[in-house]
């Protein structure tokens, strides 16, 4: 509390307005230049201050509670020899710290000892680097032996030296001293804040980073008070108000002290100057008295023109915010799973309607981190397609019939696959299916575990865990391993074999294989890249080779990522020649790596081709359709992710930010700064072109709509022919530009990332990033991901955005003007750090082309109509000041002056900015350019402010001067101070109530109360303020002024003048020069007429009830796309961990893994000697799986069409620069 307030009055008083009215509260306490009381500025400044404080507490509160959340945690700390809980806050550097398995590492950790041999650990970096797949971690061999033993870890005495805390994920250097010897230490000992425990009983740790210092936090980024463009606009334009304020206090000034001289001296006899004026000047000396006059003048119409900047307008903008916060939290379409949408900060709701550039993770972001088996190829036959009465392959359906697994009692209830032909031919034990699966549940790295009673893998990719998982489904169970065998059940019989080597898997290879023997056998099976696995094949059979060669361009035009398996048999002097080879190039001390690639290779060849496999990374639902909408809306996207090159390619395909409309992808992967500037200068060569090919949208002879959204029905205007903004100019040319130049995509590798981001370089990145489409950022660190954001932000004055999910994408959603997290699978530091939260990424398309558009339409509004009837207001004191001697008398009662912005214009403005709308959610969605408006600040600028500005003044001038007019010369008693005052006010409060009824385009009962109750309000209270219960000096001019015919045939005659020309500028320009919104508008109106009209018709039984839309599947469409990502999807698998026997306790002699051993000693336990355990019943039944989502398509639709947009087909080259 005593570091909030202060520092809260700070940020509040940098906003100008409210300085302003700090310097203007100490003037009115001078009462030789004030002529209103202080108390009409104290008491709405105080309320301001104290509101904006009010609500800034909360919010801050809010994050202090979330903050919790993480600080909250509990580990479990040696204390006084005992390990106690402890909040992770409270943990410093030097702590030992127990861990268990799943559980969140809480500092970064030196590892001493784990539950796993050799001091052996696994985790999940997920909210790190976006990675689900596990890592392992091996603590020295001095520490190990420390085991559980809680009397060691007490006497343990050590001193670590390291290096200074900083944000290198990938590094880490320092030095243990432990009884007496220097011990180096990298990163493979060290388990970083963030990550989570996997499959390890337990571990023990001590703290080398805590808090702020752990390289996660050092990511992070600091947080920043973010402002809205809108905010910094004001601060600018009330710097030109009180410009204007001082230009016309100087105007009085100057013509006070020609009144004075002129006029003025006349008039001492019966209005003496001020004692105070005799006191500084000497009575005769005139011109020194007048100039004292006049100076005292200027400070008193700054007070009295003061309400030119009104101290309302932050407090309002406030209100509307916190409305629209609301909106956004009450919005039943953006619930996910009980997770509903929150704004989490109420000051940037405006600035979502003003995205230009979205920066976005992609795992758990975009895709569900979810990979399943979709389709193979197995010795020439297609297995997994979806074929429709008319023999076409289609897109599965909710109602699509699944194959049945029930009669496996280790089949995964979850898993979906519809084409039921492969499980028959399984069944029949066909020897291509049975080799295929058998294949599968061999030839991979992964470790069984149980969770829950249930068989789970652990795979060092969800690619390698899918595959193993499908291979279960289909009778092929993997059960356990040892260093030297692997058992599995094949059709309900328990089959073990021999595990001779693993040749496993690395960036170079792009394959993995497994060597096992059999009945006698020697068996080589091998997986991997097409690319690779198709050279290494044995001569002969092309027709098999080229049948599945198409089968794999297929699978990756639908956007699976592929691979293909081969094997062949061994003999064993071929085996046991090549195994004296292998073992002396694993023993080599120089050039050890490339010594195994190339014996491996030596084996690795003359493979029979088995088939292929196609598996589905899935997307969250709604993705594709998401990022459709959001590029027709000219909003920028780009991906940043830590994955691999060819899977991020592929995500970009499914998620539709890459399209088949794209002429190239450049693909920037040098490893030095010259190469990375070679790369991106040929890219930038290629798209400033005028003779590249993929600057002619129509090359290829298919004509291409500019926005992508045609109005439904035969000969309508597509959004392009009708698509002007909102000042009333067409943006064909915009248009036009953007088609030629962003038909192309930039990817760029991490290592890359370094060298363009240099000073040097960065310009050239941008401009080259700034003529694509989309860019994709992979293989990226959390800091990267900031710096790219940054490096936008700063250059492009664009607004930002950045959505994550994990603590790998804090930072760049602190560094973005708007950060939005997803409560998703990697933990919930994304949220604690973000504005908004939603619970999937297909939800950003409603916050931004919904809630955010409107909330920039109705502050827009707002603020024009606000500036519009202040200025109105405020000038007429300044007109009345050419009739009062320039003496800074006020032409509106004190009370008037107070309640004006108050009570009798505040409501229906609320109303206006709360509850507005041009078109309805529907409209905003199906026709995004409706959000482009908001990328040039077209509905609210200098120019619109200006425009207000002058309206306002012209206003005034027309509503003072027909008002003195007729009161000055009218028939009835209407002469006097008192009465011209309330009849200018009544006509000033008639004249802007009408104008806001003008200005409502989206009617409720809130904004016809508040219009017509303003009215009724300010007439009531007039009537009682002017009665005889107060003593005030407009007693009876009510009376005088209302009961007057000329008084209301002046209201009419100023309310008509004043209005029409508005309404016939506004008619004018909707016939002439209709915006977009207009038209949608139009057309929205015109079917609810039609919709009211088709139900009436209906229930007069005037016509049928139309006919039901079908669902129909819809044809797949193909595409061209990387194929073979799962080869680059992860890291170097546990093959040297698994045959040397480091993690399998008690080493090679081993017979099985802990899980099974420590499983079948508990069944023998409860069910005696001799009781045999089958795996099926570790099984629990899941819950059924989860829908498809569903395409629908109405029957009879002309033309390949998805919601009346036609989709050409265009192939697209990927182009490695």
């Amino acid at each position: 509390m005593f570091t909030f307030f202060p520092m809260n009055l700070f940020e509040q008083f940098q906003r100008l307005a409210n300085f302003y009215f700090l310097i203007l509260l100490v003037l009115q306490l001078i009462p030789q230049i004030s002529s209103l009381t202080p108390w009409t500025t104290i008491v709405p400044l105080v309320a301001v201050l104290c509101l904006t404080a009010l609500k800034d507490g909360i919010d801050d509160v809010q994050r202090h509670r979330n903050d919790n959340l993480v600080n909250g945690r509990i580990s479990h700390v040696l204390r006084d020899g005992e390990f106690k809980q402890e909040r992770w806050d409270h943990v410093k550097v030097g702590d030992i710290i127990r861990m268990e398995n799943d559980q969140f590492v809480a500092a970064d950790l030196l590892l001493l000892s784990s539950s796993e041999p050799h001091g052996l650990c696994y985790i999940e970096t997920a909210e790190l680097d976006g990675e689900t797949n596990l890592k392992s971690r091996q603590s020295l061999p001095e520490t190990a032996t420390l085991l559980d033993d809680n009397a060691a870890f007490t006497r343990l005495r050590a001193e670590i030296t390291c290096e200074a805390p900083n944000n290198n994920l990938s590094r880490y250097e320092g030095a243990l001293k432990l009884d007496g010897s220097q011990l180096s230490l990298n990163n493979s000992q060290v388990l970083l804040r963030g990550c989570i425990l996997r499959n390890t009983v337990w571990c023990y740790g001590v703290v080398v980073f805590a808090g702020k210092d752990t390289k996660l936090m050092q990511n992070s980024g600091k947080t920043k008070l973010k402002r809205t463009s809108i905010d910094r606009l004001l601060n600018y334009l009330i710097i030109g108000i009180v410009m204007f304020l001082l230009c016309m206090c100087t105007i009085c000034t100057i013509a006070c002290g020609i009144w004075e001289s002129q006029i003025g001296v006349k008039f001492q006899v019966i209005q003496p100057w001020d004692v105070f004026v005799e006191a500084i000047v000497n009575r005769q000396n005139q011109s020194g008295a007048i100039a004292v006059i006049a100076v005292l003048m200027f400070f008193s119409y700054f007070i009295v023109l003061n309400t030119v900047v009104p101290i309302s307008l932050y407090v309002s903008v406030e209100m509307i915010r916190l409305a629209h916060s609301f909106w956004i939290n009450w919005d039943q379409e953006m619930v996910f799973k009980d997770i509903p949408a929150k704004a989490r900060t109420t000051t940037l709701n405006e600035e979502l309607g003003q995205i230009e550039y979205i920066f976005s993770d992609k795992t758990g972001t975009l895709t569900q981190n979810i990979m399943t088996f979709n389709k193979c190829s197995i010795n020439g036959r297609r297995y997994g397609d979806v074929v429709d009465e008319a023999g076409e392959m289609t897109e599965p359906l909710e109602n699509t019939p699944l194959t049945d697994f029930s009669d496996n009692p280790e089949a995964d209830l979850k898993f979906r696959f519809y084409d039921k032909t492969l499980l028959r031919d399984v069944k029949k034990r066909d020897p291509d299916c049975d080799l295929f699966f058998r294949l599968l549940s061999l030839c991979h790295t992964v470790m069984p575990d149980e969770k829950n009673g249930r068989l789970v893998y652990q795979a060092q990719s969800p690619d390698e865990g899918a595959l193993v998982d499908a291979a279960r489904n289909f009778g092929f169970v993997f059960l356990y391993r040892n260093p030297t065998s692997i058992t599995c059940k094949i059709m309900d019989e328990e089959v073990e074999y021999e595990l001779l080597d693993i040749l496993d898997f690395n960036n170079v290879r792009k394959r993995m294989s497994v060597i096992l023997r059999k009945d006698g056998k020697i068996l080589l099976y091998c997986k991997g890249a097409d690319s690779i696995i198709m050279e290494r094949l044995r001569p002969g059979n092309d027709q098999l080779k080229q049948i599945t060669n198409d089968h794999l361009n297929s699978f990756a035009s639908d956007g699976l990522r592929t691979l293909c398996l081969a094997w062949k048999e061994l003999t064993p002097t071929q085996y046991s020649t090549w195994k004296a080879k292998y073992h002396e190039a694993t023993v080599a001390l120089e050039n050890r790596e490339e010594k195994v690639d190339a014996v491996a290779e030596e084996i690795e060849k003359d493979l029979i081709l088995i088939g292929a496999t196609a598996i589905e990374d899935k997307l969250q639902d709604g993705v594709p359709d998401a990022i459709y909408s959001l590029a027709q809306a000219e909003i920028k996207i780009w991906v940043l992710t830590g994955d691999k090159l060819e899977t991020a390619i592929n995500i970009g395909y499914s998620c539709k930010l890459l399209t088949d409309d794209m002429r190239e992808v450049f693909i920037i992967d040098a490893d030095d700064a010259a190469g990375t500037q070679d790369q991106l200068e040929k890219a930038k060569t290629k798209l400033g072109s005028p003779d590249s090919p993929m600057l002619s949208p129509a090359a290829d002879g298919i004509p291409r709509s500019k926005s992508g959204v045609t109005f439904p029905g035969p000969g309508s205007p597509t959004i392009h022919d009708i698509a002007t903004v909102e000042n009333g100019h067409s943006n064909g040319t915009a248009a036009k530009e953007m088609d030629e130049n962003n038909i192309c995509a930039l990817v760029i590798q991490g290592k890359s990332l370094v060298f363009a981001l240099t000073p040097a370089m960065e310009m050239l990145f941008l401009e080259v990033a700034s003529l694509c489409r989309a860019v994709i950022c992979c293989r990226v660190t959390p800091l990267q991901k900031a710096l790219v954001v940054g490096l936008v932000k700063k250059h492009k004055k664009a607004i930002t955005l950045a959505i994550g999910d994990g603590a790998n994408d804090v930072s760049m959603i602190k560094v973005a003007h708007i950060g939005v997290g997803i409560s998703g699978q990697e933990g919930m530091q994304a949220v604690l750090a973000s504005d908004y939260s939603i619970g999937q990424f297909r939800f950003l398309k409603r916050l931004l082309l919904v809630h955010g558009r409107w909330s920039y339409y109705r502050m827009s509004k707002f603020l024009r109509y606000f500036f519009y009837k202040n200025f109105a207001f405020t000038l007429c004191h300044l007109w009345y000041a050419f009739f009062c001697g320039f003496t800074a008398q006020t032409v509106y009662d004190p009370w008037f002056i107070s309640f004006y912005n108050l009570f009798y214009t505040s409501l229906p403005i609320l109303a206006l900015g709360i509850f507005d709308q041009d078109v309805n959610a529907k409209n905003s969605i199906d026709f995004p350019k409706l959000y482009t408006p908001g990328h040039q600040n077209l509905l609210f600028n200098r120019q619109k402010f200006f425009r207000s500005m002058m309206h306002g003044v012209a206003t005034s001038l027309i509503l003072f001067f027909i008002a003195y007019g007729a009161f000055h010369y009218s028939v009835d008693d209407l002469q006097g101070i008192q009465a011209f005052g309330t009849g200018l006010a009544t006509i000033l409060i008639f004249t802007v109530t009408l104008q806001v009824a003008l200005d409502t385009s989206y009617w409720t009962y809130i904004n016809f109360i508040t219009i017509i109750g303003s009215v009724v309000f300010y007439l009531s209270l007039t009537l009682f303020m002017y009665s005889n219960l107060f003593a005030t000096s407009y007693l009876g001019s009510e009376k005088k002024v209302y009961s007057s015919p000329a008084f209301w045939f002046t209201l009419v005659l100023t309310v008509v003048i004043l209005m029409v020309p508005v309404v016939a500028a506004r008619f004018f320009l909707i016939d002439t020069r209709p915006t977009l919104s207009d038209r949608v508008r139009l057309r929205q109106k015109n079917e609810s007429k039609l919709k009211r009209f088709q139900v009436s018709a209906h229930v007069a039984g005037l016509t049928r009830p139309s006919a039901s839309v079908t669902p129909t599947a819809r044809r797949r469409k193909n595409r061209r796309s990387m194929r073979s990502s799962y080869a680059f999807s992860h890291e170097k698998g546990f093959g040297d961990l698994i045959t040397t026997g480091t993690n399998m306790p008690g080493g090679k002699e081993s017979g099985s893994v802990r899980l099974w051993g420590k499983k079948a000693r508990r069944r023998t336990d409860q069910n005696g000697a001799g009781a045999v355990i089958t795996l099926a019943n570790a099984f629990v039944e899941e819950s059924s799986p989860e829908k498809e989502m569903q395409e629908v398509r109405i029957v009879g639709a002309t033309g390949d069409q998805v919601d009346g947009v036609l989709r050409p087909v265009v192939p697209v080259q990927i182009t490695s620069l």
